[in-house]
Parts: C-alpha cells; structure tokens; sequence
C-alpha cells in the first residue's frame, strides 16, 4: 500500500493525492492549479496520473483547487465513479460549469487584448467546456456523512463532517491487501471550531496514516468576534472617505461568512447607509444550494433558518448578476461594499472590479482568505506598489487589509487539536504526511507534532511515494 503527491504538495493548489494497493489505485481530490497564469496553464493541461490506471475518485469538496481538474480529467478518458456528499455534488453542479464559463470568458478577453496590442501575453485556450462538466455530474455518487461506501475492490471507506465549507468531508478509506487492513484518512480543507453556519469538523478513529492540511500550521487565528470589529473599522473609515470595499471572496462559504457577517453588524447599529453587491452570479446560486442542506448546519444556524430569518439577506444587498449591472458598479462615484469571486484574484469579475478600484486611495481591498503564491491576491497582500492586471500593470494605491480570520481553514491550534484526538482515538496513528501548506508552516507544523510524538512526520515533495 503507498501514497503518491501529486498535486498540493509543498503547495497549496491543485490538490491530487493516489493511493495504491495491488487491488486497486483511487485519486482523492482533482483540484486546479493557481498561481502565474501561463505556469498554471501548463501545470493543469497535465492531468499528472494515468487516467487509465485509476478506479475511482473521492472528492473532499467543492472548491475549485479540489474538484476543477475534474471535468478535464473526464475528458481525457476517465470514466469511473466520483464519490462525494450531497453538498459537494450540488455545490459542483454549479461550480464547475462556472468555472467553465469563466476559462471561456477569459480566454475571449485575454485574446481580444492580444489582437488590439493591448496585452503582452500568450494566447489561451479555456481546458473543458460546460459539456465535459456534465459528464463529471453523470459519474458522481452521492454519500451522506457516515455512511459506509465501497469504493473499489480493496478498498472501503466513509465520509465525516470536515467542518471546512458546505459538504466538505474528511475521507476515512479501509485498505486491505493479502489479508491486512490499513486505515487512511485524508482531512482534505480542515475547518475551524466554533465557526458559524457549518458545525466543527469531526474526529475518526483507528487511524493508521493521516494526510493532512497544513495551510496555517504556522499561525494562529484571531477570533471571530474581533475580525467583525476589524470589518466595521474598516467599513467605517472607506465609507467616510467616500471610499468602496472592494471584498475578493471565494464563492463558497466565506461569501456567506460575509453576509452573516455584515447582517450582525447591521444588527448591531456598527453598519452605514450604503450599499452592498455580491457580484458573482455564482454566489447567488450558492447560497441557493446552502438552502438544501440544513444537514450541514451548526444548531445556531438551523434555529435562525426554522424561524424563516434569512442570515444572508440584508436591506441594503444587491444580487448582481447582469454584466452591464456589475459595469454600472464601477462607473458610479457612491460608497459601496462589494463582494466579489474568485477568492484569489485570478478570475473572474473580481478582477475587473480591482482593475476600476485600486488606483484610487480612497478605496480599501479586503483580503478575508489565504492567497496563493504568485496569485494577483498575493501581490495584494504584499503591497506591491505596482501589479499587473490583464497584461497591464497598475498602481496599488488603495488601502490593503488583510483579516485571516475569516480564513475557513484551521489553524495551528485547531490542527494540533485535530492530530492529537484523532491518535487518541484508538492509539494507532503512526504515519502523517502534511499537504496543502507551503513549506515554512509544514516545517513550524512538523516540528510540533513530533515534539508530542506523533510518529513519522513528512511533507512530501511533488511526485514522492509514501508506502503505508
């Protein structure tokens, strides 16, 4: 039995994991590469594993980075099944094809620069269209948390709750070969406790190898309550400067986080009288889809939604949708707050609004999540006085706040927490392999976790073999 890294190793996109035994090979996760658009490029027209060797895929969740290699792996041949929760095929019925569209839309715009002289860039062709999404959702079997699933010969397994975004689970397979059985659990994204909306992530047991999440093993969140009043500061003074808030958010969970959020601060007299856009056609579909699974929610949340209270509804919200509306937003003088995908920066409408907004000081970007290494987010975050915005390069002269607490993810505590329960439960853990984490947290992670001595500790390299 082995594991082999492909993707989100030593990274924190495109996460790609293969377990191995004599009977079977399974592929967790088949997520997009982020990061330099031509490097990205190239790194997702490798689909990295031989499509024919594999005999099923088990999918953590929704979010691009896990599921958007997906549609082009099918295209390259794949044709087993797909297992994941209700949620996560839900969320990916919607997700997927807007990440279709968008590749689409990009490539049509990033061309017609070429043509007009207007970028310096290579031509770019989208990787799978809305067709090669449908043939995903034909092959998708849905399991409920808890339930036992046989996932190929050899090889059974199980989903908990991972407490990340919407559906996201934590896989639990049974391995056996020649009459041995191993546990493996793999955390995909390991959300934070006490969270709202979704409930805590749970903890399995009888764990031989753990894969595991490592994006903040460096560092700790702060609470939520004081990232509120982190956002009303923020609000306040944009607004008073005539400002708008410019809120890059990936469209599954932590937009909802947002609009939670604004909604207790409404609430709580801390919010001004000025409007707020979620710009993302995407969203509004999502936040339809949170509608269906009350299954995922923490009791906080089912109360407010048995008693018909909206927690994603405010007087001063606007769901945009159209094109010229999301153009009109731009074009206008007035404060606003707007909310906009994807999370990184590096598609979608989001893009344009920082293209009309971040050379005027009296503007603040918001970054409320992890941004990626060599993503338009992470040349935000670290203040560069000029970035490039298709093709162009452009002044960052508006305000730059960064608030990680909203971040989904768990942090140092919560995974050092979530490793030591897990060998609690049942004593059996002796294997760890750290993913998804860049490599200063996973060394600052590693170096804790085998001071309590958890056993064998790695954080492989793309293309490294672990035998179990």
């Amino acid at each position: 039995m082995e594991l082999e890294f492909v993707g989100a190793a030593q990274t924190v996109t495109g996460s790609k994991h293969l377990v191995r035994t004599k009977n079977a090979t399974v592929l967790l996760d088949c997520g997009l590469v982020q990061g330099r658009r031509r490097e990205s490029r190239e790194a997702n027209k490798n689909v990295g594993v031989d499509v024919g060797a594999i005999d099923a895929v088990v999918l953590s969740h929704a979010h691009i980075d896990h599921s958007g290699g997906l549609p082009f792996l099918i295209k390259k041949g794949y044709d087993g099944p797909i297992y994941c929760t209700p949620a996560t095929r839900d969320l990916c019925a919607v997700m997927l094809a807007d990440a279709a569209r968008i590749q689409e839309a990009d490539a049509r715009y990033i061309n017609r620069l070429i043509e007009k002289g207007e970028a310096d860039m290579e031509r770019v062709e989208p990787l799978y269209d809305e067709a090669d999404v449908v043939r995903v959702l034909e092959r998708m079997v849905s399991v409920p948390y808890g339930r036992r699933m046989e996932v190929a010969p050899g090889v059974r397994g199980s989903f908990l709750d991972a407490g990340h975004v919407l559906g996201s689970a934590i896989t639990v397979l049974d391995l056996e070969e020649n009459g041995k059985t191993k546990r493996l659990c793999f955390t995909g994204d390991l959300g934070r406790r006490r969270m709202p909306i979704l409930r805590d992530p749970e903890i399995p047991t009888d764990v031989d190898a753990l894969i595991c999440e490592s994006t903040y093993g460096d560092r700790l969140h702060k609470p939520i309550e004081e990232m509120d009043d982190e956002l009303a500061a923020i609000i306040k003074r944009t607004y008073e400067r005539g400002g708008k808030i410019v809120i890059p958010s990936f469209a599954l969970e932590r937009a909802q986080e947002l609009l939670y959020a604004l909604r207790m601060l409404k609430n709580a007299g801390k919010f001004p009288k000025m409007k707020v856009y979620v710009d993302s056609p995407l969203t509004v579909k999502i936040t339809d889809v949170f509608r269906l699974h009350p299954e995922c929610f923490d009791v906080e949340m089912r109360k407010l939604v048995s008693e018909h209270h909206s927690p994603f509804e405010l007087d001063e919200l606007e769901y945009v949708e159209d094109k010229e509306a999301s153009k009109a937003i731009d074009a206008s003088d007035d404060p606003c707050l707007i909310i906009s995908a994807s999370g990184m920066c590096e598609a979608g409408r989001i893009v344009h609004h920082l293209k009309a907004t971040i050379e005027n000081p009296k503007n603040t970007v918001v970054i409320v999540g992890f941004q990626a290494p060599h993503t338009l987010g992470r040349r935000i975050v670290e203040r560069r006085q000029r970035v490039k915005i298709f093709g162009v390069e452009r002044e960052l002269r508006a305000e730059v706040a960064v608030l990680n607490g909203f971040s989904a993810h768990a942090d140092q505590k919560d995974l050092l927490s979530f490793v030591e329960a897990t060998r609690a439960r049942g004593g059996k853990l002796t294997q760890v392999a750290l993913v998804h984490g860049e490599p200063r947290p996973q060394k600052v992670l590693a170096g804790l976790l085998q001071a309590k001595g958890i056993g064998e500790i790695r954080a492989p390299a793309p293309g490294d073999i672990m035998a179990i």
